[in-house]
């Protein structure tokens, strides 16, 4: 998935310049996409909730039946190594990843223990705040629990991340707001969505179609200690439409305001505002 070329990899337990080969033609995750990954930030020397990235990495893997080697622990020390021979100014995302090597019988099934991993350290700056962008619908829909494995961050559910932002951008919009289903709105295609109404904060209520994510746990315990009231509630389409301000959630860039939803049009409003500065000056101090 590289964007660019400044990146550090740790494979066989050690780190390597540069974007190595770590996965053979017949492991698992290559032949049937037994793949985890995660995503963290480091920003201005800060790496914040990292632990809880590392940790989520592992319990994903146990989602899909593959064994963690690397405790959270441990994980957050090795990024900790690599990123210190990063410059401190650097942004840089952080991708610890699992894959199953070897397939049980009939091959489906991961051979339990065998299991490969690495973590890729690559500068991807920090969308700047202005930067924003328009949603419409989709016909692709979130999976439940019961069609895919959504309790974890699998490779595997991307491709219909992939089919939802293509019909996105094919109508002139940068991504898709995503229904369950049932009908409501789950996330977009990529982040987690809230949206601000008289000046209190609804996002969808987790309900086992998608990742309730680490920042929008972030973003919502901010804003409860500042006093705003978040709502955790079943979403619809009708109801983004009526939002006085919409905003995204996601680790890459914590928060994107949305400027319109089909032909319905917001102000990046104070709420998103307040939510984007309330996030780097938690960090700063637990970062």
């Amino acid at each position: 998935m590289a964007t660019g070329t400044d990146i550090r990899t740790y494979h066989d337990g050690r780190w390597h310049e540069g974007d190595i080969a770590v996965i053979r033609a017949s492991d698992h995750g290559a032949w049937l996409g037994t793949t985890v990954f995660d995503g963290a930030r480091y920003v201005d020397g800060l790496a914040p909730d990292l632990d809880k990235h590392c940790a989520r990495t592992n319990a994903s893997a146990e989602a899909l039946m593959i064994t963690p080697t690397v405790s959270a622990q441990e994980m957050v020390g090795i990024v900790r190594e690599g990123l210190a021979a990063c410059p401190r100014d650097a942004a840089i995302y952080i991708r610890p990843m699992y894959w199953a090597l070897d397939g049980g019988p009939m091959g489906i099934l991961p051979e339990m223990g065998a299991t490969g991993f690495a973590i890729a350290l690559e500068t991807i700056p920090l969308a700047p705040p202005e930067a924003s962008t328009t949603l419409t619908t989709t016909r692709f829909r979130r999976p439940v629990m019961e069609d895919a494995v959504v309790n974890a961050k699998a490779g595997c559910l991307y491709p219909n991340n992939a089919r939802m932002l293509a019909e996105a951008r094919a109508k002139g919009f940068g991504n898709a707001l995503v229904a369950d289903a049932l009908c409501n709105v789950a996330e977009s295609a990529s982040s987690n969505v809230f949206i601000v109404k008289d000046g209190e904060v609804f996002t969808p209520v987790p309900n086992g179609t998608f990742l309730a994510g680490i920042t929008r746990a972030r973003h919502i315990a901010n804003l409860r200690a500042d006093g705003v009231t978040v709502h955790e509630v079943t979403l619809s389409f009708e109801d983004v439409h009526a939002a006085d301000e919409v905003f995204l959630s996601g680790n890459m860039h914590k928060v994107t305001p949305v400027t319109a939803f089909d032909d319905t049009a917001y102000a990046i409003g104070p709420v998103t505002k307040r939510v984007r500065e309330m996030y780097w000056d938690w960090a700063a101090t637990a970062g």
